[in-house]
């Protein structure tokens, strides 16, 4: 357990985050927090486990020891993506076993839900790069080459005059579901949130490929996005960075325009 990185490491049930990143929610959290290297976090949730500090580790949580996943989190600290040689990254993905359960109990159906919006399933990566910070001043974590590709489309846009924010980026199976949750808390029914939402387990932010991307005094994820000069440049020069709009008028998904939503494919070549 080693001192602190920019990578987030990602197993099926709890997140591992680097110190410094994560508000403290109680004074007690703040002054095991500022000396954290490490912050083991529940994904379904939220809620912080356990810190990694000098001397070891610092439950934050009552039985947070009885945690499921508790030990494919703590071996992903000896293994993590800061050790391997410099110039090698190799990023793999986790399993998709759970998602079928999750996907049962919101009602939908895998098969008829992939053949009506020919979406597949899409695999979290077991880590990610720090991208930045985002408009609310979150941390940003994107797939390492997403990474450096928003990086070199952001400065590119800001040479023309052109600002971009990020809104959102990796978002996990998890945060996808609790989605779903909220808004049927409030009256909405699954097919209605299928119409904005897709289905936990088919979205791009899955991948940590994909992100949200506004412009400064535009709401977010809005379609008066695309009057904005941002959309304007994006949709001419997006391409030569790699990043293509997933969800276009008329998309086969039956997706709602999206023109706040890139995903980042390959460069297509320069600008």
């Amino acid at each position: 357990m080693r001192g602190r990185t920019t990578s987030l490491l990602n197993t099926a049930d709890i997140e591992v985050w680097p110190g410094g990143l994560l508000r403290a929610r109680a004074n007690h959290d703040a002054r095991i927090l500022a000396r954290a290297q490490w912050v083991l976090r529940r994904k379904r949730d939220g809620r912080y486990l356990a810190a990694v500090l000098p001397e070891g580790l610092m439950p934050l949580l009552p039985r947070w020891n009885r945690e499921s996943g508790l030990d494919e989190a703590l071996d992903a600290l000896d293994v993590h993506p800061g050790h391997l040689r410099p110039g090698i990254e190799r990023v793999g993905e986790l399993p998709l076993h759970r998602l079928q359960e999750r996907l049962e109990a919101l009602g939908i159906d895998a098969d008829a839900y992939e053949a009506r919006t020919g979406l597949r399933l899409v695999a979290e990566p077991d880590w990610l790069s720090l991208a930045g910070r985002d408009r609310y001043r979150r941390p940003l974590w994107l797939h390492v080459d997403a990474a450096r590709a928003w990086a070199g489309l952001r400065d590119a846009a800001a040479r023309d005059g052109v600002v971009l924010e990020a809104i959102s980026g990796y978002r996990s199976h998890d945060y996808q579901l609790g989605i779903f949750e909220r808004k049927r808390a409030r009256g909405l029914d699954v097919p209605a949130i299928l119409e904005v939402n897709a289905a936990p387990g088919y979205s791009e932010h899955h991948s940590g490929l994909a992100l949200d991307i506004g412009a400064p005094g535009e709401p977010p994820a809005e379609e008066s996005f695309e009057a904005t000069p941002a959309f304007a440049w994006l949709q001419a020069h997006a391409g030569g960075h790699g990043f293509g709009m997933s969800y276009p008028r008329g998309n086969p998904h039956g997706i709602v325009y999206e023109p706040w939503h890139w995903r980042f494919h390959s460069p297509a070549g320069p600008d």
